[in-house]
């Protein structure tokens, strides 16, 4: 059955349309959006230990001023610490300024270090090697310049060189005209020389640049293919070499992406250069393969153009990326992905973030990298709410299940949607079906799946990036075996657009950020970034003494069995959870992978690793065992290859 569309949320104003929405929860979560005050929940009831072991509980850590960045890209490292990349932070000032920055964050200790950032990483896409290391690429070149502030056309040009010699490198502000107009580029830039085809023809260099009208005014737009001629060259060289250009317009100049490239270190706290990527990206996404390469797809160009399917891999041993002509496949910004249990195929849930036709790359599918193959996958619903969507695969990750929740339509629409769909990929014609609803439409949820197979639920608005102050108070539980939404906590900050959540070794949340653009219900005043930190310590917290592994190997091989011992009580169940390294609601690395439990005659237990290189990709695992009451000991790291 296909439910409806939600009908359209643009000024959601009246709190009873939220609280009709949330009946079920409202016990658990008092206010749901902000400034509507249920006056009978009070941080006294909230902090009581029955409501505790019930519904968890929420604490808002500040870091001292100086460490305030906007986390607007998150990791868990090997050592416990969290990695937090704003690089310009979504701050145009920042960027002109070259102020770039990164925090290293121990929440153990509270210690905090801020870590030398050697580009703009801002929206860079990334994913973790087997020796823990985590890899950034792509990032802001140049910012979005809005209509109304845009006096002189701009845009790309392609310079065409259909001489035979040498090529010819035109400095930047060369000067180019048409129809009697002038522009210059803004970039240095080289055209390499004509070059003959296996059938004897001629085919000239070329090569682009951003060329900007020395004119104000749309006089100067370029519409329709114009051929300009280059006006810095000498008389021999302006034979063979000018330029083609058909968008030199007024209208808005996207972001502009980056062809950044770095590992950044655990062991020196540090980022180590690599080669660049072959093409510039701005809101890619960034997936391990086997054999510890990452494939990276999608994202803007260096002209803040849509990537037309070109993606690549990234080879740890050379350090370097490559084009992948055989992979082409076109996805919108932020394509989230899952790679599934054979290793060759990745299923893109439709879930994305930004940039994209609103016809092109919407498709949910499973894609196979052995032949470039694709497998529709139908059945979700509100197909048409995925930007800013949340998807993530349910635990334990033998099951093969991704659920998508919430997200808007294309662009900065305020409608969004409480679907909540789950989708089963071990069948052999996988289809989406619908479980319960979210108890409020949402964009921007953050999912964190915990060591007792529950996936934490929390954050969004309603509206674009929070508009009419419509950020939810409002965190769920879902239990992916009743495939029931269970109440929860409020968290008590509102975290929407580049908002980030991450498990931490000791079985809390941490959640991070978000980006309103308004701070009053009227969208009149701008919004702040959030930068306070607020972790939330989930009800088996609260359920008793937690189990302890005190003995377990640092190396463990896919398909085998090793010995553990554990004090506290009984061991019934034990998950590798993989650490999150999220942005924009995307994280490729979250993963909870099942282990089988024996118990021993000398009261030790034997853990039993799936063989299959897709389920545990090689690399760093959080150990984590649980009681027979669902209560899990904290993590201990685990290599495995």
């Amino acid at each position: 059955m296909i439910r409806p569309s939600p009908r359209p949320l643009r000024r959601l104003r009246n709190a009873a349309l939220i609280l009709a929405a949330v009946a079920g929860l409202v016990a658990a979560n008092g206010p749901v959006v902000t400034d509507v005050v249920d006056s009978a929940w009070t941080d006294y009831q909230r902090d009581q230990p029955d409501y505790k072991a019930r519904y968890g509980h929420w604490e808002t850590v500040s870091l001292p001023e100086e460490y305030r960045a906007q986390a607007i890209h998150a990791a868990l490292l090997r050592t416990g610490k969290v990695l937090l990349i704003a690089g310009s932070g979504n701050d145009a000032e920042e960027f002109e300024a070259g102020t770039f920055r990164t925090l290293l964050w121990d929440p153990a200790t509270g210690d905090t270090e801020e870590i030398p950032t050697p580009e703009d990483l801002f929206c860079s896409g990334h994913a973790y090697l087997p020796n823990g290391n985590l890899v950034i690429a792509g990032g802001t070149r140049r910012y979005e310049v809005l209509a109304p502030g845009i006096t002189r056309a701009a845009g790309v040009l392609t310079v065409k060189n259909e001489g035979h010699g040498d090529s010819v490198h035109l400095p930047e502000g060369t000067r180019f005209t048409a129809r009697g107009k002038s522009y210059v580029s803004t970039a240095d830039v080289t055209v390499p020389p004509a070059h003959t085809m296996p059938d004897g023809s001629r085919m000239a260099g070329e090569q682009e640049v951003w060329i900007e009208a020395t004119e104000q005014g749309d006089r100067s737009v370029v519409t329709g293919g114009q051929q300009f001629q280059v006006q810095d060259l000498e008389p021999a060289q302006r034979r063979n070499v000018y330029g083609v250009g058909d968008t030199i317009t007024l209208e808005k100049q996207n972001y502009q992406g980056l062809d950044a490239s770095y590992e950044f270190d655990v062991a020196s706290e540090t980022y180590r250069r690599t080669a660049r990527l072959t093409e510039s990206r701005w809101y890619p996404t960034l997936i391990g393969l086997e054999g510890g390469r990452i494939l990276a797809v999608s994202g803007l160009d260096e002209y803040g153009r849509i990537i037309d399917g070109d993606n690549e891999i990234y080879d740890p041993a050379t350090r370097s990326w490559a084009d992948q002509p055989q992979l082409n496949r076109y996805f919108p910004t932020y394509p989230a992905l899952f790679r599934l249990a054979d290793g060759q195929r990745i299923f893109y849930s439709g879930s994305n973030t930004g940039y994209g036709s609103h016809l092109a790359g919407r498709q949910p599918g499973i894609w196979n990298l052995a032949d470039n193959s694709w497998q529709d996958v139908h059945g979700l619903h509100d197909p048409e709410y995925n930007e800013t969507s949340t998807s993530f695969l349910l635990a334990p990750a033998q099951d093969q299940r991704v659920a998508i929740v919430g997200g808007g339509l294309v662009g900065d629409s305020e409608e969004s949607t409480a679907r909540f769909d789950v989708v089963d990929l071990a069948e052999p014609t996988p289809r989406y079906a619908a479980a319960p609803d979210y108890p409020s439409p949402a964009r921007y949820i953050n999912a964190v799946t915990l060591p007792d197979d529950h996936t934490l639920l929390t954050g969004g608005s309603v509206g674009y990036r929070g508009n009419d102050q419509s950020d939810l108070h409002l965190t769920t539980l879902f239990e992916p075996e009743s495939g029931q939404l269970h109440s929860a906590a409020p968290n008590q900050v509102g975290r929407n657009y580049h908002a980030t959540a991450l498990l931490l070794p000791d079985g809390r949340v941490m959640t991070m950020g978000s980006d309103p653009l308004f701070a009053d219900e009227e969208n009149t005043l701008p919004g702040r970034f959030e930068t306070r930190i607020e972790i939330y310590s989930p009800p088996y917290l609260f359920a008793g003494d937690r189990p302890t592994v005190t003995s377990a190997p640092t190396e463990v091989t896919r398909g085998s069995t090793f010995p553990i011992s554990a004090d506290g009580t009984d061991v019934a169940t034990a998950r590798l959870l993989r650490p999150s390294a999220v942005t924009h609601q995307t994280d490729t690395e979250q993963r909870s992978v099942a282990l089988e439990v024996t118990p021993r005659e000398d009261g030790t237990y034997d853990l039993s690793l799936p063989a299959e290189e897709g389920l545990t990709p090689s690399g760093w695992y959080m150990l984590v065992v649980l009681d027979s009451g669902g209560v899990p000991s904290p993590a201990r790291w685990v290599h495995v290859e």
